[in-house]
Protein backbone atom coordinates (compact mmCIF):
# COMPACT_ATOMS: atom_id res chain seq x y z
CA UNK A 1 0.00 0.00 0.00
CA UNK A 2 1.43 3.35 -1.02
CA UNK A 3 1.33 6.32 1.33
CA UNK A 4 -0.31 9.35 -0.33
CA UNK A 5 1.41 12.66 0.45
CA UNK A 6 -0.96 15.58 -0.11
CA UNK A 7 -0.01 18.94 -1.53
CA UNK A 8 1.40 21.36 1.01
CA UNK A 9 2.45 24.30 -1.19
CA UNK A 10 0.04 27.19 -1.85
CA UNK A 11 0.99 27.25 -5.55
CA UNK A 12 2.41 25.08 -8.32
CA UNK A 13 6.02 25.53 -9.37
CA UNK A 14 6.64 24.11 -12.85
CA UNK A 15 3.20 22.45 -12.97
CA UNK A 16 2.81 18.79 -13.81
CA UNK A 17 -0.96 18.91 -14.08
CA UNK A 18 -2.74 19.58 -17.38
CA UNK A 19 -6.31 20.80 -17.20
CA UNK A 20 -9.57 18.86 -17.35
CA UNK A 21 -10.87 20.77 -20.42
CA UNK A 22 -7.72 19.69 -22.27
CA UNK A 23 -8.33 16.05 -21.39
CA UNK A 24 -12.00 16.22 -22.37
CA UNK A 25 -11.03 17.88 -25.67
CA UNK A 26 -8.62 15.02 -26.34
CA UNK A 27 -11.39 12.47 -25.80
CA UNK A 28 -13.72 14.31 -28.21
CA UNK A 29 -10.96 14.34 -30.83
CA UNK A 30 -11.26 10.55 -30.91
CA UNK A 31 -14.71 10.78 -32.52
CA UNK A 32 -15.32 11.13 -36.24
CA UNK A 33 -16.48 14.54 -37.54
CA UNK A 34 -16.45 16.06 -34.06
CA UNK A 35 -15.32 19.34 -32.57
CA UNK A 36 -14.84 20.42 -28.93
CA UNK A 37 -16.36 23.77 -27.93
CA UNK A 38 -14.79 25.27 -24.80
CA UNK A 39 -17.10 27.63 -22.94
CA UNK A 40 -14.76 30.27 -21.56
CA UNK A 41 -12.26 32.96 -22.42
CA UNK A 42 -10.45 32.76 -25.73
CA UNK A 43 -7.10 32.18 -24.04
CA UNK A 44 -8.31 28.93 -22.46
CA UNK A 45 -8.94 27.41 -25.88
CA UNK A 46 -5.80 28.92 -27.39
CA UNK A 47 -3.66 27.25 -24.73
CA UNK A 48 -5.28 23.85 -25.28
CA UNK A 49 -4.93 24.18 -29.05
CA UNK A 50 -1.22 25.07 -28.89
CA UNK A 51 -0.61 22.26 -26.40
CA UNK A 52 -2.20 19.63 -28.67
CA UNK A 53 -0.74 21.00 -31.91
CA UNK A 54 2.79 20.85 -30.49
CA UNK A 55 2.26 17.32 -29.22
CA UNK A 56 0.63 15.77 -32.30
CA UNK A 57 2.07 18.17 -34.91
CA UNK A 58 -1.35 18.17 -36.59
CA UNK A 59 -4.13 20.76 -37.06
CA UNK A 60 -6.45 20.48 -34.05
CA UNK A 61 -10.11 21.55 -34.39
CA UNK A 62 -11.18 23.53 -31.31
CA UNK A 63 -13.76 26.28 -30.89
CA UNK A 64 -14.59 28.69 -28.07
CA UNK A 65 -17.48 30.80 -26.87
CA UNK A 66 -14.87 33.58 -26.44
CA UNK A 67 -16.18 35.31 -23.33
CA UNK A 68 -15.22 38.94 -22.85
CA UNK A 69 -15.05 40.74 -19.46
CA UNK A 70 -18.63 42.01 -19.71
CA UNK A 71 -20.24 38.67 -20.52
CA UNK A 72 -18.10 37.00 -17.87
CA UNK A 73 -19.73 39.20 -15.23
CA UNK A 74 -23.20 39.91 -16.60
CA UNK A 75 -23.90 36.40 -17.92
CA UNK A 76 -22.50 34.18 -20.65
CA UNK A 77 -25.61 32.36 -21.89
CA UNK A 78 -25.95 34.46 -25.03
CA UNK A 79 -22.31 33.90 -25.94
CA UNK A 80 -22.72 30.14 -25.59
CA UNK A 81 -25.92 30.07 -27.62
CA UNK A 82 -24.25 32.08 -30.37
CA UNK A 83 -21.19 29.83 -30.29
CA UNK A 84 -23.26 26.66 -30.60
CA UNK A 85 -25.27 28.09 -33.48
CA UNK A 86 -22.14 29.23 -35.33
CA UNK A 87 -20.41 25.84 -34.97
CA UNK A 88 -23.48 23.87 -36.09
CA UNK A 89 -24.32 26.22 -38.94
CA UNK A 90 -20.81 26.67 -40.32
CA UNK A 91 -19.17 23.26 -39.86
CA UNK A 92 -22.11 20.78 -39.77
CA UNK A 93 -20.43 18.46 -37.25
CA UNK A 94 -21.70 15.02 -36.28
CA UNK A 95 -20.84 15.72 -32.64
CA UNK A 96 -19.98 18.72 -30.47
CA UNK A 97 -18.35 18.47 -27.06
CA UNK A 98 -19.61 21.33 -24.88
CA UNK A 99 -16.94 21.79 -22.19
CA UNK A 100 -16.72 24.25 -19.33
CA UNK A 101 -13.57 25.95 -18.08
CA UNK A 102 -12.51 27.42 -14.75
CA UNK A 103 -13.99 30.82 -15.63
CA UNK A 104 -17.48 29.58 -16.44
CA UNK A 105 -17.49 27.08 -13.57
CA UNK A 106 -16.62 29.88 -11.13
CA UNK A 107 -19.32 31.99 -12.75
CA UNK A 108 -21.87 29.21 -12.17
CA UNK A 109 -22.81 28.58 -15.80
CA UNK A 110 -25.45 25.86 -16.30
CA UNK A 111 -24.52 24.35 -19.65
CA UNK A 112 -27.24 21.69 -19.45
CA UNK A 113 -29.97 24.33 -19.17
CA UNK A 114 -28.43 26.40 -21.97
CA UNK A 115 -28.27 23.31 -24.17
CA UNK A 116 -31.98 22.64 -23.64
CA UNK A 117 -32.67 26.26 -24.55
CA UNK A 118 -30.56 25.87 -27.70
CA UNK A 119 -32.56 22.81 -28.73
CA UNK A 120 -35.78 24.77 -28.34
CA UNK A 121 -34.54 27.80 -30.26
CA UNK A 122 -32.75 25.91 -33.04
CA UNK A 123 -34.71 22.76 -33.93
CA UNK A 124 -32.95 22.64 -37.31
CA UNK A 125 -29.82 21.34 -35.54
CA UNK A 126 -31.48 18.40 -33.79
CA UNK A 127 -29.35 15.95 -35.80
CA UNK A 128 -26.14 17.34 -34.26
CA UNK A 129 -25.26 15.31 -31.20
CA UNK A 130 -24.05 17.61 -28.40
CA UNK A 131 -22.56 16.23 -25.20
CA UNK A 132 -22.18 18.65 -22.24
CA UNK A 133 -19.32 17.97 -19.80
CA UNK A 134 -18.45 19.93 -16.68
CA UNK A 135 -14.65 20.21 -16.65
CA UNK A 136 -13.40 22.89 -14.23
CA UNK A 137 -9.67 23.29 -14.68
CA UNK A 138 -9.12 24.19 -11.02
CA UNK A 139 -9.70 20.54 -10.05
CA UNK A 140 -8.77 17.16 -11.49
CA UNK A 141 -6.29 16.76 -14.33
CA UNK A 142 -6.08 15.74 -18.00
CA UNK A 143 -6.88 12.14 -17.08
CA UNK A 144 -10.02 12.97 -15.10
CA UNK A 145 -11.27 15.35 -17.82
CA UNK A 146 -10.76 12.63 -20.42
CA UNK A 147 -12.67 10.13 -18.29
CA UNK A 148 -15.49 12.61 -17.65
CA UNK A 149 -15.95 13.10 -21.40
CA UNK A 150 -16.06 9.34 -22.08
CA UNK A 151 -18.60 8.91 -19.28
CA UNK A 152 -20.73 11.73 -20.70
CA UNK A 153 -20.67 10.16 -24.20
CA UNK A 154 -22.00 6.91 -22.80
CA UNK A 155 -24.60 8.71 -20.68
CA UNK A 156 -25.87 10.73 -23.66
CA UNK A 157 -25.55 8.26 -26.51
CA UNK A 158 -25.97 4.78 -25.02
CA UNK A 159 -29.41 4.92 -23.38
CA UNK A 160 -31.21 1.91 -22.00
CA UNK A 161 -32.94 -0.20 -24.64
CA UNK A 162 -36.20 1.22 -26.00
CA UNK A 163 -35.95 4.43 -23.96
CA UNK A 164 -35.27 7.91 -25.34
CA UNK A 165 -32.17 9.70 -24.19
CA UNK A 166 -32.00 12.77 -21.99
CA UNK A 167 -32.48 15.12 -24.92
CA UNK A 168 -35.53 13.34 -26.32
CA UNK A 169 -33.70 11.63 -29.18
CA UNK A 170 -34.74 8.10 -30.19
CA UNK A 171 -32.96 5.24 -28.50
CA UNK A 172 -29.54 4.53 -29.95
CA UNK A 173 -29.39 0.97 -28.61
CA UNK A 174 -30.99 -1.59 -30.88
CA UNK A 175 -32.41 -4.82 -29.55
CA UNK A 176 -30.94 -8.04 -30.85
CA UNK A 177 -27.55 -8.88 -32.29
CA UNK A 178 -26.65 -8.32 -35.92
CA UNK A 179 -24.91 -11.11 -37.85
CA UNK A 180 -21.25 -11.34 -36.91
CA UNK A 181 -21.47 -8.96 -33.98
CA UNK A 182 -20.88 -11.70 -31.41
CA UNK A 183 -17.20 -11.25 -32.30
CA UNK A 184 -17.24 -7.53 -31.51
CA UNK A 185 -15.26 -6.26 -28.53
CA UNK A 186 -15.86 -2.84 -26.98
CA UNK A 187 -12.66 -1.16 -25.77
CA UNK A 188 -12.85 1.85 -23.45
CA UNK A 189 -9.48 3.53 -23.94
CA UNK A 190 -7.95 5.66 -21.18
CA UNK A 191 -5.92 8.82 -21.66
CA UNK A 192 -2.64 7.01 -20.93
CA UNK A 193 -2.88 5.17 -24.28
CA UNK A 194 -1.14 6.83 -27.21
CA UNK A 195 -2.31 6.46 -30.82
CA UNK A 196 0.56 4.00 -31.21
CA UNK A 197 -0.73 2.02 -28.21
CA UNK A 198 -4.20 1.88 -29.73
CA UNK A 199 -2.86 0.61 -33.06
CA UNK A 200 -0.95 -2.14 -31.24
CA UNK A 201 -4.02 -2.99 -29.16
CA UNK A 202 -6.25 -3.20 -32.24
CA UNK A 203 -3.76 -5.50 -33.99
CA UNK A 204 -3.55 -7.77 -30.94
CA UNK A 205 -7.33 -8.10 -30.66
CA UNK A 206 -7.69 -8.79 -34.38
CA UNK A 207 -5.14 -11.64 -34.13
CA UNK A 208 -7.79 -13.51 -32.14
CA UNK A 209 -10.39 -13.02 -34.89
CA UNK A 210 -12.24 -10.35 -32.90
CA UNK A 211 -13.47 -6.94 -34.07
CA UNK A 212 -12.52 -4.10 -31.70
CA UNK A 213 -14.56 -0.91 -31.38
CA UNK A 214 -12.27 1.62 -29.70
CA UNK A 215 -13.88 4.42 -27.72
CA UNK A 216 -12.46 6.97 -28.30
CA UNK A 217 -10.22 6.04 -31.23
CA UNK A 218 -7.27 8.44 -31.34
CA UNK A 219 -5.36 5.93 -33.47
CA UNK A 220 -7.68 6.74 -36.37
CA UNK A 221 -7.96 10.51 -35.93
CA UNK A 222 -4.58 11.60 -34.54
CA UNK A 223 -2.21 8.97 -35.93
CA UNK A 224 -0.50 11.47 -38.25
CA UNK A 225 -1.92 10.99 -41.73
CA UNK A 226 -2.43 13.23 -44.76
CA UNK A 227 -5.96 13.88 -46.01
CA UNK A 228 -7.12 14.84 -49.46
CA UNK A 229 -8.11 18.25 -48.08
CA UNK A 230 -5.47 20.63 -46.80
CA UNK A 231 -7.57 21.61 -43.81
CA UNK A 232 -10.77 20.29 -42.30
CA UNK A 233 -12.59 22.08 -39.45
CA UNK A 234 -13.67 18.75 -37.92
CA UNK A 235 -11.87 15.58 -36.90
CA UNK A 236 -11.12 13.14 -39.69
CA UNK A 237 -11.25 9.56 -38.53
CA UNK A 238 -12.04 8.30 -35.08
CA UNK A 239 -15.01 6.41 -33.64
CA UNK A 240 -18.16 7.05 -35.74
CA UNK A 241 -21.31 7.90 -33.78
CA UNK A 242 -23.01 4.92 -35.42
CA UNK A 243 -20.70 2.68 -33.36
CA UNK A 244 -22.63 3.63 -30.22
CA UNK A 245 -25.62 1.71 -31.61
CA UNK A 246 -23.65 -1.54 -31.47
CA UNK A 247 -22.03 -1.34 -28.04
CA UNK A 248 -24.81 -3.45 -26.53
CA UNK A 249 -24.24 -6.21 -29.11
CA UNK A 250 -20.60 -6.91 -28.23
CA UNK A 251 -19.29 -10.12 -26.67
CA UNK A 252 -17.31 -8.23 -24.02
CA UNK A 253 -15.99 -4.83 -22.99
CA UNK A 254 -12.32 -4.21 -22.21
CA UNK A 255 -11.62 -1.23 -19.95
CA UNK A 256 -8.04 0.08 -20.12
CA UNK A 257 -7.29 2.42 -17.25
CA UNK A 258 -8.66 2.66 -13.73
CA UNK A 259 -9.76 6.23 -14.48
CA UNK A 260 -12.56 4.80 -16.65
CA UNK A 261 -14.17 2.70 -13.91
CA UNK A 262 -17.18 5.00 -13.69
CA UNK A 263 -17.65 4.93 -17.46
CA UNK A 264 -17.35 1.14 -17.40
CA UNK A 265 -19.99 0.86 -14.67
CA UNK A 266 -22.38 3.00 -16.68
CA UNK A 267 -21.81 1.08 -19.92
CA UNK A 268 -22.37 -2.23 -18.16
CA UNK A 269 -25.56 -0.87 -16.60
CA UNK A 270 -26.86 0.27 -19.98
CA UNK A 271 -25.85 -2.77 -22.06
CA UNK A 272 -25.26 -5.71 -19.73
CA UNK A 273 -22.13 -6.65 -21.71
CA UNK A 274 -19.50 -8.49 -19.56
CA UNK A 275 -16.68 -6.18 -18.52
CA UNK A 276 -12.97 -6.96 -18.12
CA UNK A 277 -10.93 -4.24 -16.40
CA UNK A 278 -7.22 -3.56 -16.76
CA UNK A 279 -5.58 -0.75 -14.74
CA UNK A 280 -2.89 -0.63 -17.46
CA UNK A 281 -1.25 -2.84 -20.09
CA UNK A 282 2.42 -2.25 -19.19
CA UNK A 283 4.76 -5.18 -18.73
CA UNK A 284 4.59 -8.97 -18.82
CA UNK A 285 1.96 -9.70 -16.18
CA UNK A 286 -0.62 -7.19 -17.44
CA UNK A 287 -0.17 -8.26 -21.06
CA UNK A 288 -0.45 -11.95 -20.09
CA UNK A 289 -3.78 -11.22 -18.46
CA UNK A 290 -5.04 -9.39 -21.54
CA UNK A 291 -3.92 -12.16 -23.90
CA UNK A 292 -5.56 -14.88 -21.82
CA UNK A 293 -8.76 -12.81 -21.59
CA UNK A 294 -8.86 -12.47 -25.38
CA UNK A 295 -8.17 -16.18 -25.80
CA UNK A 296 -11.09 -16.95 -23.51
CA UNK A 297 -13.45 -14.59 -25.32
CA UNK A 298 -12.45 -15.93 -28.73
CA UNK A 299 -12.38 -19.54 -27.44
CA UNK A 300 -9.10 -20.28 -29.16
CA UNK A 301 -5.43 -20.78 -28.33
CA UNK A 302 -2.89 -17.96 -28.29
CA UNK A 303 -1.50 -17.31 -31.81
CA UNK A 304 2.11 -18.39 -32.36
CA UNK A 305 3.16 -14.83 -33.28
CA UNK A 306 1.90 -13.53 -29.93
CA UNK A 307 3.66 -16.31 -28.05
CA UNK A 308 6.91 -15.46 -29.83
CA UNK A 309 6.55 -11.79 -28.87
CA UNK A 310 6.23 -12.92 -25.27
CA UNK A 311 9.44 -14.93 -25.55
CA UNK A 312 11.19 -11.89 -27.02
CA UNK A 313 10.08 -9.78 -24.06
CA UNK A 314 11.39 -12.39 -21.64
CA UNK A 315 14.76 -12.33 -23.38
CA UNK A 316 14.82 -8.51 -23.15
CA UNK A 317 14.08 -8.77 -19.43
CA UNK A 318 17.08 -11.07 -19.00
CA UNK A 319 19.29 -8.77 -21.07
CA UNK A 320 18.42 -5.58 -19.20
CA UNK A 321 17.91 -6.71 -15.63
CA UNK A 322 21.61 -6.18 -14.76
CA UNK A 323 21.14 -2.45 -15.42
CA UNK A 324 17.52 -2.00 -14.34
CA UNK A 325 17.65 -4.14 -11.22
CA UNK A 326 17.94 -1.76 -8.22
CA UNK A 327 18.04 1.27 -10.54
CA UNK A 328 16.67 4.38 -8.82
CA UNK A 329 13.87 5.92 -10.88
CA UNK A 330 11.81 9.13 -10.51
CA UNK A 331 8.43 9.32 -12.26
CA UNK A 332 6.08 12.27 -12.86
CA UNK A 333 2.81 11.31 -14.58
CA UNK A 334 -0.97 11.16 -14.33
CA UNK A 335 -2.22 8.28 -12.12
CA UNK A 336 -2.92 5.65 -14.83
CA UNK A 337 0.45 6.17 -16.51
CA UNK A 338 2.20 6.19 -13.13
CA UNK A 339 0.53 2.87 -12.31
CA UNK A 340 1.73 1.31 -15.55
CA UNK A 341 5.35 2.41 -15.24
CA UNK A 342 5.57 1.48 -11.56
CA UNK A 343 4.37 -2.05 -12.36
CA UNK A 344 6.77 -2.44 -15.29
CA UNK A 345 9.72 -1.29 -13.17
CA UNK A 346 8.67 -3.50 -10.25
CA UNK A 347 8.83 -6.53 -12.55
CA UNK A 348 12.45 -5.63 -13.33
CA UNK A 349 13.45 -5.04 -9.71
CA UNK A 350 13.97 -1.32 -10.20
CA UNK A 351 13.26 1.03 -7.32
CA UNK A 352 10.89 3.95 -7.85
CA UNK A 353 12.33 6.38 -5.33
CA UNK A 354 10.12 9.32 -6.38
CA UNK A 355 6.54 9.13 -7.69
CA UNK A 356 4.78 12.45 -8.32
CA UNK A 357 1.30 12.62 -9.79
CA UNK A 358 -1.17 15.34 -10.70
CA UNK A 359 -4.33 14.41 -8.80
CA UNK A 360 -5.67 12.08 -6.13
CA UNK A 361 -7.45 8.91 -7.26
CA UNK A 362 -8.68 5.86 -5.31
CA UNK A 363 -6.18 3.55 -7.02
CA UNK A 364 -3.02 5.39 -5.93
CA UNK A 365 -2.89 3.59 -2.60
CA UNK A 366 -2.76 0.25 -4.44
CA UNK A 367 0.43 1.04 -6.37
CA UNK A 368 3.56 -1.04 -5.63
CA UNK A 369 5.29 2.04 -4.18
CA UNK A 370 6.22 3.36 -0.75
CA UNK A 371 4.97 6.91 -1.33
CA UNK A 372 3.12 8.91 -3.95
CA UNK A 373 3.41 12.70 -3.88
CA UNK A 374 0.55 14.85 -5.19
CA UNK A 375 2.51 17.76 -6.58
CA UNK A 376 4.42 19.33 -9.44
CA UNK A 377 7.75 19.08 -11.24
CA UNK A 378 9.45 21.14 -8.54
CA UNK A 379 8.54 18.41 -6.05
CA UNK A 380 9.92 15.84 -8.49
CA UNK A 381 13.26 17.65 -8.74
CA UNK A 382 13.59 18.22 -5.00
CA UNK A 383 12.80 14.63 -4.04
CA UNK A 384 14.87 13.14 -6.87
CA UNK A 385 17.92 15.09 -5.72
CA UNK A 386 17.41 14.03 -2.10
CA UNK A 387 16.98 10.36 -3.03
CA UNK A 388 19.71 10.13 -5.71
CA UNK A 389 17.47 9.23 -8.64
CA UNK A 390 19.40 7.92 -11.64
CA UNK A 391 16.70 8.37 -14.30
CA UNK A 392 13.57 10.49 -14.74
CA UNK A 393 10.36 9.47 -16.53
CA UNK A 394 8.04 12.33 -17.50
CA UNK A 395 6.81 14.65 -20.22
CA UNK A 396 8.90 17.17 -22.14
CA UNK A 397 8.19 19.66 -19.35
CA UNK A 398 10.42 17.56 -17.06
CA UNK A 399 13.49 18.11 -19.25
CA UNK A 400 14.81 21.13 -17.35
CA UNK A 401 14.54 19.30 -14.03
CA UNK A 402 16.30 16.25 -15.48
CA UNK A 403 19.11 18.43 -16.83
CA UNK A 404 19.64 20.06 -13.46
CA UNK A 405 19.70 16.59 -11.89
CA UNK A 406 22.22 15.41 -14.52
CA UNK A 407 19.91 12.43 -15.12
CA UNK A 408 18.52 11.08 -18.41
CA UNK A 409 14.85 11.67 -19.24
CA UNK A 410 12.59 9.02 -20.76
CA UNK A 411 9.76 11.02 -22.28
CA UNK A 412 6.21 9.76 -21.69
CA UNK A 413 2.78 11.33 -21.24
CA UNK A 414 1.58 14.78 -22.36
CA UNK A 415 3.06 16.85 -23.87
CA UNK A 416 5.97 15.50 -25.93
CA UNK A 417 6.92 18.50 -28.01
CA UNK A 418 10.72 18.41 -28.20
CA UNK A 419 10.97 15.17 -30.18
CA UNK A 420 9.20 13.80 -33.25
CA UNK A 421 6.83 10.85 -33.11
CA UNK A 422 6.20 10.67 -29.39
CA UNK A 423 2.47 10.25 -29.96
CA UNK A 424 3.14 7.16 -32.09
CA UNK A 425 5.22 5.43 -29.40
CA UNK A 426 3.68 2.11 -28.28
CA UNK A 427 4.29 1.29 -24.60
CA UNK A 428 1.81 -1.55 -24.12
CA UNK A 429 1.87 -5.23 -24.99
CA UNK A 430 4.88 -7.48 -25.30
CA UNK A 431 6.53 -5.40 -28.02
CA UNK A 432 5.90 -2.10 -26.28
CA UNK A 433 7.32 -3.37 -22.97
CA UNK A 434 10.36 -4.82 -24.77
CA UNK A 435 11.18 -1.48 -26.39
CA UNK A 436 10.56 0.36 -23.12
CA UNK A 437 13.11 -1.86 -21.35
CA UNK A 438 15.68 -1.24 -24.08
CA UNK A 439 15.11 2.51 -23.87
CA UNK A 440 15.37 2.52 -20.08
CA UNK A 441 18.60 0.51 -20.13
CA UNK A 442 20.12 2.62 -22.91
CA UNK A 443 19.28 5.81 -21.03
CA UNK A 444 21.11 4.51 -17.97
CA UNK A 445 24.06 3.41 -20.09
CA UNK A 446 24.38 6.83 -21.68
CA UNK A 447 24.74 8.47 -18.26
CA UNK A 448 26.77 5.76 -16.56
CA UNK A 449 29.16 7.28 -14.02
CA UNK A 450 29.82 4.21 -11.91
CA UNK A 451 32.08 2.27 -14.31
CA UNK A 452 34.97 0.40 -12.71
CA UNK A 453 38.36 2.02 -13.36
CA UNK A 454 40.72 -0.10 -15.52
CA UNK A 455 43.25 -2.22 -13.65
CA UNK A 456 46.96 -1.63 -14.35
CA UNK A 457 49.25 -4.37 -13.06
CA UNK A 458 52.25 -3.15 -11.06
CA UNK A 459 54.31 -5.60 -13.15
CA UNK A 460 53.66 -3.51 -16.26
CA UNK A 461 56.71 -1.36 -15.59
CA UNK A 462 54.77 1.91 -15.22
CA UNK A 463 56.19 4.11 -12.52
CA UNK A 464 52.78 4.94 -11.10
CA UNK A 465 51.41 1.37 -11.38
CA UNK A 466 53.35 -0.16 -8.47
CA UNK A 467 51.51 0.36 -5.18
CA UNK A 468 53.24 1.42 -2.02
CA UNK A 469 53.91 -1.72 0.02
CA UNK A 470 54.81 -1.58 3.69
CA UNK A 471 58.18 -3.04 4.64
CA UNK A 472 57.93 -6.77 5.08
CA UNK A 473 54.38 -6.97 3.67
CA UNK A 474 53.36 -9.10 0.70
CA UNK A 475 51.57 -7.29 -2.16
CA UNK A 476 47.96 -8.41 -2.51
CA UNK A 477 45.32 -8.05 -5.22
CA UNK A 478 43.72 -5.25 -3.22
CA UNK A 479 47.08 -3.40 -3.17
CA UNK A 480 47.14 -3.33 -6.95
CA UNK A 481 44.60 -0.54 -7.13
CA UNK A 482 41.90 -2.64 -8.86
CA UNK A 483 39.10 -0.85 -6.99
CA UNK A 484 40.66 2.62 -6.88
Amino acid sequence: MAEIIRRSKPLSVSPLKSSQPLGASLALLGLNRAIPLLHGAQGCTAFAKVFLVRHFREPIPLQTSALDPISSIMGADDSLLAGLRTVCEKHHPAAVGLLTTGLTEAQGADIHRVLREFRERCPEFQAVRIVPVNTPDFSGCLESGFAAAVTAMIAEWVPSANHPDALGHPSLTKAGKKPGQARQINVLCGSSLTPGDLEALRELIERFGLHPVLLPDLADSLDGHLDAEDYHPLTTGGTPLAAFTTLGDAAATLVIGASLDRAADLLHERTGVPTHRFPHLFGLEATDRLVMTLAGIADQSVPATVARQRAQLQDAMLDTHFLLGRARIAIAADPDLLHGFSQLLAEMGAEVVVAVTSATTPTLAQLPLKQVQIGDLDDLETLARERDAELVIGSSHALDAANRLAAPLLRAGYPLHDQFGGYQRAWIGYRGARQALFDLANALLSHAEHAVAPYHSFYSGKADARPEVRHGATPTFADSGRWH
